[in-house]
C-alpha cells in the first residue's frame, strides 16, 4: 500500500518527526482560505497529492507568497493532468492539494530506509545532498550515497546514528536532533512493516531537523497487523481491484484483451506469459485461490466481464485440493448465472480431469476446451481475432 504524502506525514508527526505547518488537504478552491489560515503566515506551499515523484519539475508543487497567488495556483492545479518521469507517459489527475506553511531551509539531505532482501535487513540509504536531483546524483556520483544495514531486532543504535550524522556532515549542534529523527524513522519502518520509507528532502532548519516530504509504502501482506492502516484507501487500485479485494480475490487490471482466471499465483503468472508468447495480451492477473467453487468462480467472472477491454476469457485451473469435476461443476453453475458475451476457453488439469471435461462438454454452454496451456492460449488469442 502506497500512502500519499499527507498520510505519511500524519503518521510520522505522531511518532515525533517534525513536519512543516499543516494547513490540511483541499479538494476545492473554496477550502483554500481556511487552509492558508491553518498553515500560518506566508509563504505557503501547494503540493499535488499524487503517487509519483518529480512533482516539482512537472508543476505539482508551487510556492505562493500571497493569498491571491495561492488561489491562482490552486485553480490551475486542482484537476490538472500531472505527468512526471515516474508516470511512464501517463498523466495522473490531481484531485487533492496539501497546503503547508513555508519553512527556512539551511540544507537538504536525503534519507530513506528500504528492505534489502540480500542482506535480509532494513538498510538506510542517505546522502548529504537531497532534493529533486537525487536520482541523477546517485548515477553521476554514487560515492556520495551512504548505505547502512540495520538489525531489525534493535533498530538504529546511537553510535550508528552518530556515525551516519558525521558521514553526512551534519553540523555538531544538529547531530543530537538528527540522530533522534533518524532513529524514529528507522523504527517506524520496522514497526509499520514498510518496504520503503523515504524522506526527500530531510532538511536542516534554524530550529532543527524536519521532513519536508515523505513517502511510505507498506507491505500489503502485513496489513492485518495494522487495522488502522488497512482502512486507508488504496489510491492506486481501480474500482474492479477494490471490488476484488472485498471478495478476497487477488486481481490486478492490465491493458490486454484476454481475461484470465487461474488458481495459484505462480500458475497465473505462467498463464499470462504463455498468452503473451502466443501473440496475445492478458487483461488481468486473477488468482481465484485454491477453493475455486461456484461462488468464487461467479464473482471472478463478474469482475472480469466488467472490464470492457476483455474480448475473450481463459480459465486455467489445476485440480488438486479441489478436484477437476467439482471445479467444472462450479464453472458451469456460474455460467448459468452470467450472460457470457465473449468466447470462453477452459483448460483443466489434475485429479478427475476427464470427469471435469465431460461436465463442461455436456453443459450445453459454448465452451472451448483445451488439454494443455499452450493450446488454450492459442485458442484464446484466435478467439480475440
Amino acid at each position: 500500500m502506497k500512502l500519499l504524502e499527507f498520510e505519511a506525514k500524519d503518521i510520522l508527526k505522531v511518532r515525533g518527526v517534525p513536519v512543516p505547518p499543516n494547513g490540511g488537504v483541499i479538494k476545492k478552491t473554496v477550502q483554500l482560505t481556511a487552509a492558508l489560515k491553518r498553515a500560518g503566515q506566508a509563504p505557503w506551499v501547494l503540493k499535488a497529492q499524487v503517487l509519483a515523484g518529480g512533482r516539482g519539475k512537472a508543476g505539482g508543487i508551487k510556492l505562493a507568497k500571497t493569498p491571491k497567488e495561492a488561489k491562482e495556483f490552486a485553480k490551475v492545479m486542482l484537476g490538472m493532468d500531472l505527468a512526471t518521469h515516474q508516470t511512464h507517459g501517463q498523466a495522473i489527475k490531481v484531485r487533492e492539494l496539501l497546503i503547508e506553511g513555508g519553512v527556512k531551509i539551511e540544507r537538504e539531505l536525503y534519507f530513506s530506509v528500504v528492505l534489502d532482501r540480500k542482506a535480509a535487513a532494513p538498510t538506510i540509504i542517505a546522502s548529504a545532498q537531497g532534493g529533486m536531483e537525487i536520482e541523477s546524483l546517485a548515477v553521476e556520483h554514487p560515492e556520495s550515497v551512504i548505505r547502512m544495514s540495520v538489525d531489525p531486532n534493535v533498530g538504529l543504535r546511537d553510535f550508528a546514528a552518530r556515525r551516519l550524522a558525521f558521514a553526512l556532515d551534519v553540523p555538531m549542534d544538529r547531530v543530537g536532533e538528527f540522530c533522534r529523527v533518524a532513529k524514529v524513522l528507522v523504527q517506524s519502518f520496522i514497526e509499520l512493516d514498510c518496504s520503503l520509507l523515504e524522506i526527500n528532502p530531510l532538511i536542516l532548519t534554524p530550529k532543527g531537523v524536519m521532513a519536508l516530504d515523505a513517502k511510505i509504502i507498506i507491505d500489503d501482506s502485513a496489513l492485518f497487523r495494522h487495522p488502522e492502516l488497512a482502512k486507508t484507501a488504496d489510491h492506486e487500485a481501480s474500482a474492479l481491484e477494490v471490488e476484488a479485494k472485498k471478495a478476497d480475490i487477488s486481481y490486478v487490471g492490465l491493458d490486454g484483451s484476454i481475461g484470465c482466471m487461474v488458481n495459484g499465483a505462480g500458475l497465473a503468472m505462467g498463464t499470462m506469459d504463455t498468452i503473451a508468447l502466443a501473440g496475445g495480451s492478458p487483461a488481468n492477473f486473477l488468482d481465484v485461490g485454491g477453493g475455486a467453487d461456484e461462488e468464487r468462480v461467479t464473482r471472478a467472472l463478474k469482475i472480469i466481464l466488467k472490464d470492457k477491454k476483455v474480448r475473450a476469457i481463459l480459465i486455467n485451473i489445476f485440480g488438486g485440493i479441489v478436484k477437476c469435476d467439482m471445479i467444472a461443476s462450479g464453472v458451469v453453475a456460474a455460467l448459468r448465472k452470467i450472460k457470457l458475451q465473449v468466447p470462453l476457453v477452459v483448460r483443466l488439469q489434475g485429479t478427475n480431469v476427464e470427469k471435469g471435461q465431460e461436465i463442461l462438454a455436456k453443459s450445453g454452454i459454448p465452451i472451448i476446451q483445451a488439454d494443455d496451456l499452450w493450446t488454450a492460449a492459442q485458442k484464446a488469442v484466435e478467439a480475440v481475432k
